[in-house]
């Protein structure tokens, strides 16, 4: 439902709820929504708590829960490094004794922490995979989204098809994507594969320039339509023409 929601809002719009705590399951998972809100040019108000994000007070109260947030997680960090360190020093075995019993209860607990540990990991990196999963699947083929979404990151940040697959699932049990991104890519013929992705880098970014495209499909690898690792931009506009008569741009 969240998804469908946070799909149709349009740049303007706000999302109204009665309480904070009838959107979010988290904090963080509350930051997450309302920054997805602003990255469409929408507002984010709740009726009983001081949340109005169309206000200067509610932009200032959102920043005081975004410091809140981190201030708790860094004070978590510590407790539990001085509680191990304590633990040590006199002789006992660090770590959850439910867990050593196998006590389902925390067993559960712990599963629910890392969770949400790996949400905020995910949270961080969202704006460079979202959008394209979004508008690209299940259009395109995971191999390709995942070249995209790679051509312009440093290697480090960059994502290997197993880890982008796992987030987009975590992101589609939240209900930051809709499920049908994870449905099967259909077959595309060979002549239309190059202009759908040339599309697609267009798309994300409709002002990039032929040559700029030229440059994400190298470092891609991607040969042009001759088999040359050499893009120009008369072949980038021919493939953009392309994809227009196709319907992809």
């Amino acid at each position: 439902m969240l998804a469908r929601v946070l799909e149709r809002i349009d740049k303007g719009d706000t999302l109204v709820v009665v309480r904070i705590d009838r959107l979010a399951r988290s904090l963080s998972h509350l930051l997450e929504v309302i920054e997805r809100l602003e990255t469409k040019g929408a507002f984010f108000r709740s009726l009983q708590d001081p949340i109005d994000t169309s206000s200067p007070q509610g932009k200032f109260t959102l920043q005081v829960l975004g410091a809140a947030a981190e201030f708790e997680r860094a004070l978590i960090r510590e407790r539990t490094k001085a509680g191990l360190a304590s633990a040590r020093t006199k002789g006992r075995v660090g770590g959850n004794p439910g867990l050593r019993a196998r006590d389902p209860a925390a067993v559960r607990k712990v599963r629910l922490a890392r969770q949400d540990g790996y949400m905020e990991r995910l949270n961080e990196t969202a704006q460079d995979w979202v959008p394209h999963v979004r508008r690209l699947r299940p259009d395109m083929a995971w191999e390709d989204v995942l070249r995209i979404i790679n051509a312009p990151l440093p290697h480090d940040r960059r994502w290997t098809q197993s880890r982008l697959i796992r987030a987009v699932k975590a992101y589609v049990r939240d209900g930051f994507l809709p499920a049908e991104v994870l449905g099967r890519a259909g077959r595309r013929e060979n002549d239309d594969r190059l202009p759908a992705i040339v599309a697609a880098i267009k798309g994300a970014d409709p002002e990039i320039t032929l040559q700029a495209i030229c440059e994400r499909l190298e470092s891609m690898r991607e040969r042009t339509p001759r088999g040359r690792t050499s893009w120009q931009p008369s072949s980038v506009r021919m493939l953009l023409e392309r994809a227009e008569r196709l319907g992809l741009v």
